[in-house]
């Protein structure tokens, strides 16, 4: 499926979801009822990494060295399919050679990609933080995934550490994890988040101004 053909949330969802904490959009998703959407073993491989956007995703498998060719490690077809404000999601089920490096962070980065989302492994930590492309993985290594990786589809239905993401949904990463937001709910699941980060926000104004935690959570929590 080309890139063309995802639809994505509207920018002014991409917006909304870039002001809050994955902390809040978690507690949204457990009231709307998706409490599997919680991305929980895959983290920023360099601290202060974040991004928000729209899933490309990409399906690979992984082999022995030798098992595939060059060909197959189709690394710049993740970029092309990929608009600037995407992100690019990669279901390698785990695997520990690496699918991405320095120079394909760059390529996203200049291209406008907002991230990396990895269930496997990348490597060349320090270009990507030189070129300050968000990355968040499961492994960090040194070895190439050149004739270890075969990308089997672009744009089709993938599982990141036990959680179904698809093209076009809304992806949220910061220090604390990673969620997913399904593309046909994501109205739904920000207003709620925005109601909840209100009430974080004056809760906390009322502990500065003297308020004890539990009052706090009583007032707004109704604990």
């Amino acid at each position: 499926m080309p890139s063309s053909d995802i639809t994505r949330p509207a920018s002014e969802i991409v917006a909304r979801a870039a002001e809050l904490a994955t902390s809040t959009l978690a507690n949204a998703l457990d009231a709307v009822g998706l409490h599997n959407n919680v991305i929980v073993h895959i983290k920023a491989v360099a601290p202060g990494f974040r991004f928000v956007g729209r899933a490309v995703t990409v399906k690979e498998i992984a082999g022995a060295h030798g098992e595939f060719s060059s060909d197959d490690f189709r690394v710049g077809a993740m970029i092309d399919a990929a608009q600037a404000g995407d992100v690019i999601v990669i279901d390698c089920g785990g695997a520990e050679a690496s699918t991405w490096g320095g120079m394909a962070s760059l390529a996203a980065k200049i291209k406008g990609v907002s991230g990396l989302l990895v269930d496997g492994a990348v490597r060349d930590l320090e270009e990507m933080i030189e070129f300050d492309f968000p990355v968040f993985s499961r492994h960090m290594v040194p070895t190439t995934g050149r004739l270890r990786l075969r990308i089997e589809d672009i744009n089709v239905p993938v599982v990141i550490d036990s959680v179904a993401v698809s093209p076009g949904d809304l992806i949220v990463a910061d220090g604390t994890g990673v969620v997913c937001l399904p593309k046909d709910r994501t109205e739904e699941i920000m207003e709620i988040a925005e109601k909840l980060d209100r009430d974080d926000r004056a809760a906390v104004d009322d502990l500065r101004n003297g308020l004890t935690f539990t009052q706090a959570m009583k007032k707004y929590k109704g604990i």
